[in-house]
């Protein structure tokens, strides 16, 4: 089946919205089994949108719109299609009632609104539990139009609860897929280690990389699910062969929310010390619900008057390595451990730039130490592309996937491990 994506609003060309919604149906056709094969944005002009809809509908199955359905004279999306689609729109009183039942609060009902009660005579309405506007399916020569809101959480919902269902059937039998989650190796290195395994047609596997880390979505088809989930299951296996622990969970996104459960479930507890991250860390740890089982406190610490009056950093230690070392980084780390009396201690020093590097200590250089009873392990990183956001990100990334492998008892690769008095072992 080939698809297309088609996102109207003048906005969304203008750059004034960020277009989430492609984004979101290129995963979930993805994971249908379903080809996107084209993404188009278009503006409010119905002439361009009817030479857009014409040029599609004759070259894919199945073309799904984000908006334009809104009230205003310029929300022309339904009406443009139902023209090409050799439809016609008709009053239903039924969603009029919802959308005048919607308005009663709120002082009643403009005219305009009831253009959105308008639905197709031969194709089919679907029904909107957010919002005012329903969506809407057209068919006709075999090309099958599936028309939501632009509005985000609408537009999901609606493809949740009333669309996504709609397309299974269209694609036929059973579809299931799951996500490996994935750090360490960056995409291109990734697919060196697992080239062989994305070639195949059913079961497939596709990498996806964002948020400093990458994903694998492994989709299969089956006569009904236990076929398409036995396939599946083979095809992950193999990737778990292959890459071990460096799959860092199945389907939950996010190393926090890997850790935050594995450090209750240990009963273990972490404090954090952050200077160029500035507190991404503790963020994204208590973004996860039963963080206040595991998390003790996190320091920020930029100065390094603050670093050695609060986490014991020595003086020695800063005038001979510098604020931005790994001895500084060890330091850190005890120290917040200490001060909390917690199993592990995150230290996290380094220059996110835009500018203050040297030639020895470029924009991008990080040193992360994460500590547990007399040792600590720590890391120098040199984050390439060296984006603020990016190289906090990337800090944020390797200090939880450092505790998450000293509680699983794991190697932590391109660590060196040091005791209490770093600095001497240094």
């Amino acid at each position: 089946m080939k698809a297309e994506l088609i996102s109207v609003g003048t906005e969304l060309l203008l750059g004034d919205i960020l277009n989430t919604n492609a984004q979101y149906l290129s995963k979930e056709l993805a994971a249908l089994g379903i080809t996107v094969h084209r993404e188009s944005v278009i503006g409010d002009n119905p002439d361009r949108l009817a030479q857009l809809v014409e040029d599609a509908k004759g070259r894919s199955d199945l073309l799904l719109f984000t908006g334009g359905l809104g009230p205003t004279g310029d929300d022309l999306t339904k009406e443009t299609v139902a023209r090409v689609f050799h439809d016609e729109l008709v009053l239903d009183e039924g969603e009029l009632d919802k959308i005048r039942m919607y308005f009663e609060c709120r002082g009643g009902m403009p005219h305009n609104n009831e253009k959105q009660a308008m639905v197709p005579k031969r194709g089919e309405k679907i029904e909107n539990t957010c919002g005012t506007a329903p969506g809407v399916l057209f068919r006709d020569e075999g090309c099958t139009a599936i028309l939501m809101p632009g509005v985000p959480h609408e537009m999901r919902t609606m493809f949740e609860r009333s669309v996504r269902g709609r397309l299974m059937e269209m694609a036929g039998g059973a579809i299931v897929s799951t996500m490996l989650h994935i750090f360490g190796p960056g995409e291109s290195s990734l697919e060196e280690m697992v080239g062989d395994l994305l070639e195949g047609a059913n079961p497939t596997a596709a990498l996806y990389a964002k948020n400093c880390e990458v994903a694998v979505r492994v989709t299969a088809r089956g006569a009904d699910e236990k076929e398409a989930a036995a396939l599946r299951d083979q095809l992950t296996a193999r990737f778990r062969e292959r890459l071990g622990d460096l799959i860092y969970s199945e389907d939950a996104e996010g190393l926090e929310n890997v850790v935050v459960p594995l450090l209750v479930g240990k009963r273990q507890r972490l404090a954090t010390a952050e200077s160029c991250t500035g507190g991404l860390l503790a963020q994204r740890i208590t973004s996860v619900g039963g963080a206040s089982e595991m998390f003790d406190f996190g320091a920020v610490t930029y100065a390094s008057s603050i670093k050695r009056r609060i986490l014991g950093v020595k003086p020695s230690t800063l005038k001979k390595y510098g604020a931005v070392s790994s001895v500084t980084a060890a330091e850190m780390a005890f120290g917040i451990q200490r001060e909390a009396k917690a199993d592990f201690g995150v230290g996290i020093t380094g220059i996110a730039g835009p500018g203050g590097g040297t030639a020895d200590k470029p924009v991008g250089t990080v040193y992360v130490a994460v500590s547990t009873g007399h040792r600590v392990w720590v890391k120098r990183l040199s984050v390439e592309h060296s984006e603020r956001s990016r190289v906090r990100r990337m800090s944020s990334q390797h200090a939880l996937d450092m505790v998450r492998r000293l509680a699983l008892g794991l190697e932590i690769p391109d660590a060196r491990c040091f005791g209490r008095h770093a600095a001497e072992e240094f």
